[in-house]
């Protein structure tokens, strides 16, 4: 069914650095409309300072917006009322970076949905980014990603029907199975790989643990009559039955490109223990099949771990049972919630969470397939959803300002001076600690806005008490108390790198840092005494844009980084010789505010994530982008 109202935008652009948002709302019902206002979501967000045009501006709440029309307008039926912006907090880049949502209130109080589109560009062409990524060539004609590091092949064959495993132990069989079914699930019309009994046409794999093989290595030595496997762990057994079921699927879904090794062998281990993925599901809620696919996706390029980011702003996502109104009232935005639409949610009520059932069957779900959940609970910052929740984890004593925080909103940290602060997450700590298995709890600590507290009088009683100065020390002390707890639980504690500021915290028991704002500072984390994972914004976030053009969907903050950018940064970069025993590994980073709909999550997220599995797996020397090329195509999406 048509909307029957449509908001257009146009960025008219003065200047690089100055510029106007055109916005034209249009009545596409039959009858006439008056007394209304506009509200809409947008990353472009008005400054305080905003100047408007033919429009009265009432409030922003982040991303969200709302606008009333010159008194006594009467927009009738196919017509129009358009209105400018000017001052807004930057310059857009790309045509996701208009509203993303909109909604009516009527006179009478009701709600319409206003339909939104992509922002067009005034006074220049716009361009498309083109092919991204390459026909590509494969070296081999053997469907595997990631690359092996070692690999010689001399004879190909028909695939067989399956590989058997009749003669496999108990263990085996298991997780012959759980592969098959991650093939099934991934690949619903290409045949099991595995067959657990002998059938006509199936070639024998036979299995064997070997100790002295690393714990996640394995060996592959093919011939015209059987298959030989050997593992170094349970963990090493599944990476090589899914390199296998890569391997035997690729000729029966392409037979033009892949074939059947009958002679050769391949030596496999992963270059890094941690190869992650982070999931931000507080900006757009995934429902929890889509999250179970995704762990899917991650086995299959064999990263195994998933950084869940289960909190944020937008909305509070894990059931914690102590504090039962962070997902009754925390978890939801809209017009009739406690906090109001964002990021392409409307006048609706929109979000959700997980149960803890709901995550407990996840990390079965994930352990069967060598996959790690790490939940991540953001704190002391990006908290409004908790504030939303529970106001009284803020100081009421100090003022809020709308434009003073992060990404817009006002004084969104909860507060380390109030004796509650501590007691909530004591609590929380506990009842994740007791839900994922994890040793490691992330707590974020990023972003927090360096004026936070600064008007706190309970925050100036405690930095008077304990001799702080500032904000990143008032940070720094709150997040060494939690650490402490998280301790006692017997897990380590990991976090953003804003993490060591304000002195850091302790670093004893392997601290884990992201490295996401540039690489250096992964080198400098290092040389600190922290353990790092790589996630550079420049590089690895997967939210941004992967071409300058306009029509290309995504972020702009980092600039922009193709699939080829992607694939080719190398996270060891310019770390000292050592220092690399502190890189632990790679992740990707998958934040959703642009990702509102599955097309745009899988346009964005692959191949590149992909990409990052292979750097986390893969020796530097053992890679080649047109062979990734090739073999991106046949990988799955969400």
């Amino acid at each position: 069914m048509t909307s029957q109202f449509r908001l257009n935008a146009i960025w008219r652009e003065t200047d690089p650095k100055n510029g106007s948002m055109i916005l034209t709302l249009t009545n596409l019902s039959e009858k006439p409309v008056s007394g209304f206002r506009l509200a809409y979501t947008s990353l472009l967000r008005v400054s305080k300072d905003v100047i408007t045009h033919n429009a009265t501006f009432i409030r922003r709440f982040a991303n969200f917006h709302e606008f009333d029309p010159i008194d006594g307008l009467v927009l009738a039926p196919g017509e129009s009322w358009t209105f400018e912006l000017e001052k807004l907090t930057h310059i857009p880049k790309h045509r996701n970076d208009g509203p993303k949502s909109a909604y009516l209130t009527l006179a009478d109080g009701t709600h319409v949905t206003v339909a939104t589109g992509d922002m067009a560009l005034e006074g220049r062409p716009s361009k498309t980014a083109g092919v991204l990524v390459p026909e590509g060539k494969l070296e081999l004609p053997i469907s595997l990603s990631p690359w092996p590091n070692k690999i010689s092949v001399s004879q190909f064959a028909d695939a067989p029907v399956a590989l058997t495993v009749a003669r496999a132990t108990r263990a085996e069989k298991a997780a012959a199975a759980d592969v098959n079914g991650l093939s099934d699930r991934l690949f619903t019309d290409i045949p099991n790989p595995f067959s657990l009994i002998d059938v006509p046409a199936g070639l024998p794999l036979n299995l064997e643990q070997n100790e002295k093989l690393a714990e996640e290595a394995y060996a592959i030595k093919f011939a015209s009559d059987a298959v030989l496997m050997q593992y170094g762990s349970a963990k090493a057994l599944i990476n090589g039955l899914i390199s296998l079921a890569q391997i035997i699927n690729g000729p029966k879904e392409d037979p033009s490109k892949f074939q059947f090794p009958s002679a050769g062998s391949i030596e496999d281990a992963p270059r890094f223990s941690w190869r992650g993925s982070h999931l931000d599901v507080s900006r757009q809620f995934y429902p929890f099949e889509s999250v179970k696919r995704f762990v899917d996706i991650l086995a299959w390029n064999k990263m195994n771990v998933l950084h869940w980011h289960l909190s944020d702003d937008e909305g509070w996502r894990v059931e914690i049972k102590g504090y039962p109104e962070l997902t009754n009232a925390g978890a939801k935005r809209g017009a009739n919630e406690a906090m109001p639409a964002q990021l392409g949610s409307g006048f609706e009520t929109y979000g959700g969470f997980y149960t803890q059932e709901q995550i407990k069957q996840l990390i079965a779900h994930g352990q069967s397939l060598n996959v790690e959940i790490v939940p991540e609970l953001d704190i002391p910052g990006h908290c409004t959803a908790v504030l939303a929740a529970y106001p009284e984890l803020r100081d009421p004593d100090e003022p809020q300002e709308s434009y003073r925080s992060i990404q817009g909103y006002p004084n969104n940290a909860i507060n380390p001076g109030l004796p509650q602060t501590y007691k909530f997450i004591e609590t929380v700590v506990e009842e994740i600690s007791e839900l994922f298995p994890s040793k490691f709890i992330h707590v974020g600590g990023d972003e927090v806005d360096e004026n936070s507290w600064m008007e706190s009088p309970a925050v100036e009683a405690l930095m008077n008490e304990e001799r702080l100065n500032g904000t990143m020390q008032v940070q720094a002390h709150f997040l060494g108390k939690v650490q402490k707890m998280i301790k006692k639980k017997g897990k380590i504690v990991a976090g953003w790198d804003e993490v060591s500021h304000g002195g850091g915290i302790d670093k004893e028991g392997g601290t884990l840092m992201f490295a996401w704002q540039k690489p250096e500072i992964g080198i400098a984390l290092a040389e600190e005494g922290y353990d790092v994972v790589m996630t550079p914004g420049q590089a690895y976030y997967l939210d941004m844009a992967q071409s300058e053009e306009w029509q290309e969907p995504g972020a702009s903050w980092a600039g922009t980084a193709s699939p080829q950018t992607t694939y080719e940064y190398e996270a060891a970069g310019d770390f000292p010789d050592e220092h690399l025993e502190r890189l632990k590994g790679v992740q990707a980073c998958i934040w959703s505010e642009h990702l509102i709909t599955r097309e745009l999550f899988n346009h964005m997220v692959f191949p590149r994530l992909s990409a990052i599995a292979e750097a986390g797996w893969t020796q530097p020397e053992n890679k080649n982008w047109l062979r990734f090329a090739a073999q991106s195509r046949y990988l799955p999406r969400l």
